[in-house]
């Protein structure tokens, strides 16, 4: 079975969405060109920043992918709704509770959503 552990998203500017993704992720990235950036979590997931406009295939609808944050608690949810939305980010889901737990999302410029969340001990 293959590992999953590589998320690659479709980026206008791959440079100026590496520095919104400097802070998001809490890493710098590992390679920056005008073209693609890559970042390497601190549990080894790779998230790859291509141009759109260089991608081939040419993505059919870029943005709209997930990117979900874990979080142990609500307070660290809260704490990730401050930061980003320090951070100019559209609030598409203000913090709520829902059946598996407490989230928000959040999109980046691109559109792609960027969910934190923290499971719930009693889902309903």
């Amino acid at each position: 079975m293959p590992t999953l552990n590589y998320i690659l998203l479709a980026v206008d500017a791959p440079e100026r969405s590496a520095e919104l993704y400097r802070g998001l992720l809490g890493v710098a990235p590992v390679e920056l060109s005008p073209t693609f950036a890559l970042f390497v979590t601190a549990n080894g997931v790779k998230v790859g920043l291509w141009a759109k406009a260089d991608m081939q295939p040419t993505p059919r609808r870029p943005g709209g992918v997930e990117v979900s944050f874990s979080h142990a608690d609500k307070a660290g949810v809260l704490k990730t709704y401050e930061a980003w939305t320090g951070l100019g980010l559209e609030v598409v889901q203000a913090p709520t509770e829902m059946d598996f737990g407490f989230t928000f999302v959040v999109v980046d410029p691109d559109g792609h959503r960027l969910r934190a969340f923290a499971l719930s001990d009693n889902p309903r």
